[in-house]
C-alpha cells in the first residue's frame, strides 16, 4: 500500500507592509516655516547692523568718485596740485629735536681750515663779503634774500635760479650754516622765525645727515633806532629754540660780536656801508673752525 506524501507550499506573496506616502502639504507648510525663519533672522540682523545693501551700493558709489576723480577724461591717472600739496605737508614729519645737542654750540678743539671744503653758506647781505674776506667761501645768498621770504625767493649759482631749497637739494654740502635776519625790524619776528623755521625743517628733512648750523644774528649797531638790541635779542632767542625744536645746531655768533655795551663792536662795523667788516668776517671764519661737532 503506498504512503501519502504531503507537500506544503511556500506562499511567494510577502507579507504586507506599510506604504510611505509623499504628502506634498506638508512639505510646502515646511518650506514657509524655513523661509519666515530666515527673513526674520535676516530682519534681526539688519537692525542690528546697519542696511547691508545700502552700504555696498554707498561704498560702491564712493569708490567710483575717487575713481573719477583720479582719471582724466583718456583714463590716465592724474593728480590734482592741490592733492599734491597736502599729500606732502602731511608726510613731512614734525621737528622732533635732539636730546644730544648742546645749545649753542660750545667751544671745540679747532678744526684746519680744509674743513670749509666741505661747508656751505646761505645767507642775505649780512654774510655776502664772508667769500671776499673769510676763509668759508662757499657763499650762497643775495641782497633781496631774507628770514620771511628765504622759501619763495631766488638766488643764484651754478645750480640755475631757484630758491636755496632747492640749491642744497642739487649740492648736498655736508656742513650747512645759514644767517638769515636782514629784514629785522622790518618783518614782523612771527613772519621771519615763521619762514626760517619752514627752510630748516625741509633741509633737515630731505638730509638728515647734513649738519646744519643756524647762525644766530649780529647785535644792533649803535645808535640804531629801527634795529634795536632787544629786538635782535628776541629774534636771537627764538632762533635757539627754532634749532632746538628742528634738532639742529646754533651757534652764538652774536656774543663773537658783542661790544661791552650789547651793541656791535666798532671794529666789526662798517657805519659808512653798513656791513660788517674784514675783521667780522675774519672773526666769525675762526669761531666757526672752533665751534664744530
Amino acid at each position: 500500500m503506498d504512503k501519502k506524501h504531503t507537500v506544503q507550499r511556500i506562499s511567494n506573496k510577502k507579507r504586507g507592509r506599510p506604504k510611505v506616502r509623499f504628502n506634498l502639504m506638508i512639505v510646502i507648510i515646511l518650506t514657509a516655516i524655513s523661509f519666515v525663519a530666515c527673513f526674520v533672522l535676516y530682519m534681526i540682523n539688519a537692525n542690528i547692523t546697519g542696511d547691508v545693501l545700502d552700504s555696498d551700493d554707498s561704498s560702491t558709489k564712493t569708490n567710483a568718485a575717487a575713481t573719477e576723480a583720479s582719471t582724466d577724461e583718456n583714463g590716465t591717472s592724474v593728480e590734482t596740485q592741490e592733492g599734491s600739496q597736502a599729500e606732502e605737508e602731511t608726510s613731512a614729519p614734525a621737528p622732533q629735536g635732539n636730546s644730544n645737542i648742546a645749545y649753542p654750540v660750545p667751544q671745540s678743539e679747532a678744526a684746519d681750515a680744509s674743513y670749509f671744503d666741505n661747508c656751505c653758506l646761505i645767507t642775505d647781505q649780512t654774510l655776502l663779503s664772508m667769500s671776499q674776506y673769510g676763509d668759508l667761501k662757499d657763499v650762497l645768498g643775495s641782497s633781496q634774500l631774507n628770514a620771511a621770504n628765504c622759501n619763495d625767493t631766488s638766488i643764484t649759482s651754478t645750480y640755475g635760479n631757484v630758491t636755496p631749497y632747492q640749491t642744497i637739494q642739487l649740492k648736498k654740502p655736508m656742513n650747512l650754516y645759514l644767517m638769515l635776519g636782514s629784514d629785522i625790524g622790518t618783518s614782523s619776528v612771527d613772519d621771519m622765525i615763521s619762514g626760517y623755521t619752514k627752510l630748516v625743517t625741509s633741509l633737515h628733512n630731505y638730509l638728515p645727515e647734513m649738519h646744519i648750523y643756524v647762525m644766530q644774528y649780529p647785535p644792533a649797531p649803535a645808535g640804531s633806532e629801527t634795529v634795536t638790541t632787544e629786538l635782535v635779542d628776541s629774534y636771537n632767542t627764538r632762533l635757539m629754540e627754532m634749532a632746538k625744536n628742528i634738532g639742529v645746531y646754533c651757534l652764538d655768533t652774536n656774543t663773537l660780536l658783542r661790544s661791552s655795551e650789547g651793541t656791535i663792536d666798532e671794529d666789526y662795523w662798517d657805519s659808512e656801508s653798513s656791513k660788517l667788516t674784514e675783521d667780522a668776517c675774519k672773526a666769525i671764519s675762526g669761531f666757526i673752525l672752533t665751534h664744530t661737532v
